[in-house]
């Protein structure tokens, strides 16, 4: 099992939660941890609960893990939505400002009403009780201050020396007082040893960079949570690039401008979630028919409808694999960490303008909204391919109208495609079906030979390997995931062969064009059991249409809107991993 710490703080939205989790969480990164983590929010401006888990651990996860060391609560409602998650040996600290504070009993938590509040204003502020937190976090788990200190000065130096100095005061305030009324102490894991430059962001800003690398310079885009963030960094960071951002009035039309700015030419993407994606089912269409490259980012929210905005699910697979009407080529990638984030992004313009087609990179509102300690981004594993872009050249040795943007001739399926200005490169993207210079047309013959066309695209797809395996060759309990659920299947995969349980790990990366390579691992197993974020076991349903061995498959479900813990997976495993067992002993 991973050695690690889960340290946790609570209260109401507006209350500066997610400030205080990400100077701990920095902080921890900067001394060389690796760190998770996860937030919990409502979809309301200020009120209701909220909460920022850290885990601590000396090895790289993609997971914010179940257990809990210490809590922090700024209200009732915190402790009692997260008092079950301490472990035997964890703090609780709570602020004596609390009128009437419970906190239940339970043997193995150390109970510390701290007045986080009367201290802050002893500094100077009661906005600084957050800051009184960090000093008590100091104390509890063997650091210093200092060690807080560069994120601090990072975060508040613009502001003043005074108001840094301030904040460095209210954190030496809750240190003393921890260390002089309190002897409970954490262990932090084993400080890993650096060997190379990390980096701490979340998926939408791995996404942001990703296409920045990829030379996208236009970003259409309407807000939309949990996509609004991917928005937001490509704006801080295109009048650097020489990008535009339009913020359109609806996701219908942020996807018809992106179409048109690949159509001009110019790398362009939009992004969104659910609700969004829905609207932009016929644009999705008019790229595919008109061969038009387009890249969506849809970072997956519970729906149905607005649903639950804030919340995370895996459950716009069929969406994202067959919306629009008709038939149309489309490439669907699906990262399955935040490192992936960025390299699938890049990937995906490439893609688009290869197969001259719509690519949507499918992430979710817990791997975009939450960081992660990643590997430092090795721009060397990308180059920029453009596809087929006649040349002037060649287009100048053609007459005038002779060129064919669709040709149907052509073996692969994807004709040369030129840019608006091109002498002799002039055509039609239109939304009907046309001849193979962009003419309008309903002809029976050459409709057949235009579908057929598109169809060939995709045909020989080998650009991406589309899945990972770990584990035995013929493993008899196969453990198959896609997205941001792969880092904890991985971790329960981990536990499992170390109790010699004969098991495997096949995580996807790609839904579509399927990656039938992965069918010799399905059919080598006893049982397949199959970890999704949604109610109608969507990942199983495809693997059974592209491969069959319907009688092997098992599911862990959630949907509540909470992403996995790792108790729940690692039981359903467990459970299964033991009815094999029986069968063998009957």
């Amino acid at each position: 099992m991973i050695k690690d710490l889960g340290w946790k703080v609570g209260g109401a939205q507006g209350e500066g939660i997610d400030s205080t989790g990400e100077i701990i969480a920095l902080s921890l990164f900067r001394l060389g941890y690796y760190v998770s983590t996860y937030r919990h929010f409502m979809s309301l401006i200020k009120g209701g609960h909220t909460n920022y888990k850290v885990r601590v651990t000396s090895e790289l996860t993609n997971h914010h893990g179940d257990a809990l060391h210490m809590m922090f609560a700024f209200d009732q409602e915190s402790i009692n939505h997260n008092f079950h998650e301490l472990v035997n040996g964890s703090i609780l600290v709570y602020d004596t400002a609390i009128k009437n504070a419970e906190a239940p009993e339970k043997d193995g938590v150390n109970v510390c009403a701290i007045p986080l509040t009367d201290l802050a204003k002893e500094a100077g502020s009661p906005i600084m009780k957050n800051m009184v937190s960090v000093g008590v976090t100091a104390a509890a788990i063997g650091l210093t201050p200092d060690d807080f200190r560069s994120v601090v000065v990072d975060r508040f130096g613009s502001k003043g020396d005074e108001i840094v100095e301030s904040n460095m005061a209210a954190m030496r305030k809750g240190y003393d007082y921890y260390n002089e009324n309190f002897n409970h102490r954490l262990e932090l894991p084993d400080r890993p040893e650096v060997k190379e430059e990390r980096l701490f962001i979340s998926g939408n800003e791995a996404t942001s960079l990703g296409a920045l690398a990829a030379g996208c310079r236009l970003l259409a885009q309407y807000p939309i949570t949990p996509a609004t963030e991917v928005m937001y960094q490509l704006i801080k960071q295109f009048p650097k690039m020489g990008g535009a951002f339009i913020q359109a009035e609806d996701e219908i039309a942020a996807v018809m401008m992106a179409i048109g700015g690949n159509y001009a030419g110019v790398r362009t993407m939009t992004a969104t979630s659910g609700p969004g994606f829905s609207l932009m089912m016929e644009a999705l269409g008019l790229s595919g028919i008109s061969e038009t490259p387009l890249v969506i980012i849809d970072v997956q929210r519970a729906g149905p409808s607005t649903g639950l905005p804030t919340k995370t699910e895996q459950s716009d697979v069929f969406a994202i694999l067959y919306g629009s009407h008709g038939e149309i080529p489309r490439i669907v990638l699906t990262p399955r960490n935040v490192e992936e984030c960025f390299y699938y992004t890049m990937e995906a313009f490439n893609l688009a303008e290869k197969y001259q087609c719509p690519v949507i990179v499918a992430t979710d509102l817990y791997m975009g909204m939450n960081k992660q300690t990643v590997s430092s981004i090795d721009f060397d594993k990308f180059s920029i391919n453009r596809g087929k872009l006649i040349s002037d050249e060649e287009l100048a040795e053609l007459e005038k109208g002779a060129f064919k943007r669709f040709d149907v001739s052509v073996e692969d399926g994807i004709s040369y495609r030129s840019i608006p200005g091109q002498k002799n490169g002039r055509f039609v993207a239109m939304g009907n079906e046309s001849d193979e210079v962009g003419v309008e047309m309903e002809e029976p013959v050459l409709r057949t030979l235009q579908m057929d066309k598109r169809a060939r695209k995709l045909a020989n797809f080998n650009d991406n390997a589309g899945f990972d395996y770990a584990g035995a060759a013929n493993a008899e309990l196969l453990l198959v995931d896609f997205g941001s659920t792969g880092g904890l299947q991985y971790e329960v995969f981990k536990a499992l062969e170390a109790e010699g349980v004969s098991v495997g790990h096949l995580t996807i990366s790609r839904i579509a064009p399927f990656p039938m390579e992965l069918a010799g691992y399905l059919k080598a197993a006893k049982k397949i059991l199959v970890s999704e974020l949604n109610s109608t076991a969507m990942l199983a349903t495809l693997l059974k249409q592209q491969v069959g061995e319907h009688a092997k498959y098992e599911s862990c479900l959630k949907y509540s809107g909470d992403p996995f813990l790792f108790e729940e997976v690692y039981a359903k495993a467990k459970e299964v991993a033991d009815s094999l067992k029986k069968e063998v002993t009957l």
